[in-house]
C-alpha cells in the first residue's frame, strides 16, 4: 500500500509541515483536530459546538481516506478545563455510540485560546480487516 497524504487546505498545514491525516499500513492516522469551520475559518465559543466542528471534519478526512467513524479504533481528546468534559461526551457519545474506541483524554493547554477542544483518531482501514 502506497502513504497517502491528506490535507483540508488549511493554511496552517503548510505552515507547520504536517498532514490532517496519513493513510499507511491499512490505517489511518488523523491529526489532532480543532473544532474550526474550515469553509470560513471560524472557531465557535461553545465547547460542544468545537466538538462537533471536530467530528465534522474528521467525517471528511476519513471518508477521504475510504475510512468512516466506525472504522476509528483509538481516540485522544485534550480539553483545556475539565469542565468542558460533559460537553465533550455528549457529543463523542451520540457520534461514536456503537463505535466504542479505545480513548484517552488529556487536560492541557491548546496552540490559541479559544481552543477548548482537540481530538485526533486512528482508524483502521476496512480493506484491512
Amino acid at each position: 500500500m502506497t502513504r497517502k497524504l491528506i490535507s483540508t487546505g488549511s493554511a496552517f498545514e503548510a505552515k507547520a509541515a504536517y498532514s490532517r491525516a496519513v493513510v499507511d499500513g491499512g490505517f489511518v492516522f488523523v491529526s489532532g483536530t480543532t473544532g474550526y469551520d474550515y469553509a470560513t475559518m471560524q472557531m465557535p465559543e461553545d465547547a460542544g459546538a468545537q466538538t462537533e466542528n471536530i467530528f465534522n471534519t474528521l467525517e471528511s478526512v476519513l471518508e477521504k481516506a475510504g475510512a468512516s467513524l466506525a472504522d476509528v479504533v483509538k481516540a485522544t481528546y485534550i480539553i483545556t478545563d475539565a469542565a468542558y468534559a460533559d460537553a465533550l461526551f455528549e457529543v463523542t457519545g451520540r457520534r461514536l455510540k456503537d463505535i466504542r474506541p479505545t480513548n484517552t483524554l488529556f487536560i492541557a493547554g491548546l496552540l490559541r485560546p479559544e481552543m477548548k477542544v482537540e481530538i485526533d483518531v486512528i482508524a483502521k482501514l476496512p480493506t484491512s480487516a
